[in-house]
């Protein structure tokens, strides 16, 4: 079945054809995959996300049926929760196909659903130009943890906005989005130092005659703040961009920058908080002395510097780069998870199950120590040997980490002085936290199928008994509902869906 353009779609061809016409064909080529994967995503939300507007599910031996509350009816194929690879290209409301998640929400008719279709519709479009930009053929193996971040293409293995990225023009996309590989260069603002807040040790590079110089994405310059008070980059602040896409690798080597980008990527938009920056030197200290408690499985990136000019659109985070955590000399090298996909051995379930309870062991006793890590596939990253077999752990941006100071203290350990978002003793939050991320996350992803993380799952039944445990074994398990919250405009903070767990059958 031919199917039209949507309006992104065209518009992405349009511009694309003033700024790259050589990427044309392979854009209009990467389309209908673009389409299969976010309405993949779009089906596993829409199958068990608790939206309002759904009132009963109808399970068949080869499908699932949607009843909606206005009386219509969406069908498609059995979900699986945990798949990655596209396996939804058409859904069907009363009997008329849809094979675009944007039309298909509008088809839909329900509450927010007008701006939730074209996110969609821009996302199918910005996912189809980067696939157009994947380089063809054969590639060398990658050499760096950079590369291998940049063959992240597709975003979010489960968010339906997996490649949004609202704001970019198609040439802002093909400058600064890492899946096309660019170069970036950071320019530098000039804050005078009684006017920023800096805690950890700011460079002397990054000072010049009592300011402060807060290295600045092009974007936000553009975009966000004056172009006249940005410099341009200084030598050396040429970076690669990560998967992060405003956390950048500097080219000529050193802290990975971290910087802010007022944008809303999938979710959220991506400023750095002052409270981040207030709470950056002591959450990276304590971080260092937990990791030292875990037997070298487990290494935290140190925040090395932060500083803001007391305003979340300029703000600088520098950090440790993941690579230090590896001997090179051994053949040794780091890969974010996210980037497991394309790691050849990470197709065998042996491996996957030797990953698998590595990152249990390591994460759930980090838990049962006070600190719920939000290990998905892009904060966590695994040390591989020669022959690469999965050694440790690391874990970078602590942002966003969950600490318990009972539990702390039940173990003898030092509780932070800090207050605000990242404390609290409520269960609940500290496993959805981690549960969230690394299971129906990480592991759920470098699975890519519900069988296959079962199988990858039987390895909690191996670790030492403890009440997070007990709970993995007996419950569903935890995920963001993100197509809730985007359709949820006026509700804040996370939430919540529960999602079969394949160890308990429900």
């Amino acid at each position: 079945m031919h199917l039209s353009p949507s309006p992104a779609e065209e518009a992405v061809a349009a511009e694309l054809a003033d700024v790259r016409p050589s990427l044309g064909p392979s854009y209009a080529a990467a389309l209908d995959g673009a389409r299969a994967a976010v309405l993949t995503r779009l089906w596993r939300a829409l199958a068990f996300e608790p939206l309002p507007w759904i009132v009963g599910r109808e399970h068949a031996p080869d499908g699932l049926a949607l009843l909606l509350a206005g009386g219509s009816r969406l069908e498609g194929p059995l979900p699986d929760p945990y798949a990655t690879e596209p396996y939804v290209s058409e859904l069907r409301v009363d009997g008329s196909p849809h094979r675009q998640a944007a039309r298909l929400m509008t088809a839909l008719g329900v509450p927010h659903g007008e701006q939730f279709a074209a996110e969609l519709d821009a996302c199918t479009a910005s996912l189809a130009l980067s696939r157009a930009g994947r380089t063809t053929g054969e590639e060398r193996a990658p050499r760096t943890t950079w590369e291998w971040e940049q063959r992240v293409v597709d975003g979010h293995p489960y968010h339906p906005n997996c490649r949004s990225r609202p704001g970019f023009s198609v040439a802002e996309q093909l400058a600064y989005a890492p899946e096309h590989r660019p170069v970036v260069e950071l320019g530098l603002v000039a804050v005078r130092a009684e006017e920023c807040l800096v805690t950890g040790d700011w460079p002397q590079e990054l000072r010049d005659a009592g300011r402060v110089l807060v290295p600045v994405h092009p974007w936000q310059a553009a975009h966000v703040l004056k172009q006249e008070q940005v410099r341009p980059g200084a030598a050396g602040f040429a970076a690669h961009p990560l998967m992060a896409l405003r956390t950048l690798a500097p080219v000529d080597g050193g802290a990975h920058v971290k910087t802010a980008l007022s944008a809303r990527l999938t979710s959220s938009v991506r400023d750095i908080s002052v409270y981040s920056i207030e709470t950056a030197a002591a959450v990276s200290a304590f971080a260092q002395d937990l990791s030292e408690r875990l037997d070298g499985r487990l290494h935290i990136t140190r925040t090395l510097g932060a500083t803001t000019a007391y305003n979340p659109d300029l703000a600088a985070v520098l950090r440790e780069p993941p690579e230090v955590y590896a001997n090179a000399a051994a053949g040794e090298r780091v890969i974010p998870v996210a980037a497991l996909a394309s790691f050849g051995p990470a197709r065998s379930p042996a491996w996957r199950a030797a990953f698998a309870r590595l990152a249990l062991s390591v994460c759930l006793r980090v838990l049962e120590l006070g600190v719920a890590l939000e290990a998905h596939g892009q904060n966590l990253l695994v040390v591989l040997s020669a022959d690469d077999a999965p050694l440790r752990l690391v874990y970078r941006d602590l942002a966003d980490i969950r600490i318990s100071p009972m539990r702390l203290a039940r173990h003898g350990l030092p509780v932070p002085p800090l207050s605000g978002r990242l404390v609290t003793d409520d269960v609940s939050v500290l496993r959805r936290k981690l549960f969230g991320s690394l299971l129906t996350g990480a592991l759920g992803a470098t699975a890519g199928s519900a069988g296959a993380f079962a199988e990858a799952l039987a390895e909690v039944a191996a670790l030492p008994v403890t009440s997070d445990t007990g709970a993995l074994l007996t419950g569903s398990l935890p995920t963001k509902a993100l197509t809730l919250m985007r359709l949820s405009p006026g509700v804040p903070g996370d939430q919540w869906a529960e999602l079969p767990n394949p160890l308990v059958g429900g």
